[in-house]
């Protein structure tokens, strides 16, 4: 429902803004998160967590069980009182073991949300960032396919921006490269012209020209 609303409102300021003027970026929230150094560090800290209450829960369970074999191998010859005694150790054992998760529970999800809104509040401040300095009127968030078609003309990707704002590694863009246009061979039984090879002309060495002394006129 909210994000029901969330689209909504973009789809009213959209409609009331001109549309040659509105720019709004686009990523995937979550594919950026899960490549933040902090998402991994928060991971690994619930996980040694759970591990440890998972731990102790056993613990308690192994506990039990061994209370609950010495109860059934000597229950035939206990008197009453220590009867009852031992069973009410085994149920306060249960007791326990059964508060014990649910607590444990409890505690392991807030902390997960205390440790995941601080990942949350670093790319929320990358995101309000790049949006600023690009100017973008809102950036989309498409997890689950929240929005199936945007508009390339007004719609920009700035996952690597984000990325960049985060000091993640973002791929080097490829250089485009010159289109080479393929020349079509001439087809069969067409005649060729020959290409007229002109040879480079020698270099002549000039001749000097040896003034001659004007005969002398006959008389």
């Amino acid at each position: 429902m909210k994000r029901v609303l969330s689209l909504i409102f973009i789809i009213i300021s959209i409609a009331t803004t001109s549309f040659s003027q509105v720019q709004f970026g686009y990523l995937s929230y979550s594919a950026v998160m899960k490549q933040m150094p902090e998402y991994t560090q928060a991971q690994n800290n619930m996980a040694a967590l759970r591990a440890k209450y998972e731990q102790e829960a056993q613990r308690g369970e192994d506990e039990f069980q061994k209370k609950f074999v010495e109860f059934l191998q000597g229950q035939k010859e206990f008197p009453a009182t220590i009867l009852q005694k031992r069973q009410a150790e085994l149920q306060n054992l249960m007791d326990n073991g059964l508060s014990f998760r649910n607590q444990a529970q409890g505690l392991l999800v807030d902390a997960e949300k205390e440790a995941m809104g601080e990942v949350e509040k670093i790319l929320n401040n990358a995101i309000l960032a790049v949006g600023v300095e690009l100017g973008y009127a809102f950036i989309l968030n498409i997890d689950e396919n929240a929005c199936p078609f945007i508009n390339p003309v007004i719609g920009v990707d700035v996952t690597n921006a984000v990325k960049r704002k985060l000091g993640l590694e973002v791929p080097e863009e490829p250089t485009p490269q010159a289109e080479i246009v393929p020349i079509d061979a001439p087809k069969a039984g067409t005649d060729v012209a020959p290409v007229q090879v002109v040879p480079a002309q020698e270099a002549t060495p000039t001749q000097e020209t040896v003034p001659t002394e004007n005969a002398p006129e006959e008389h």
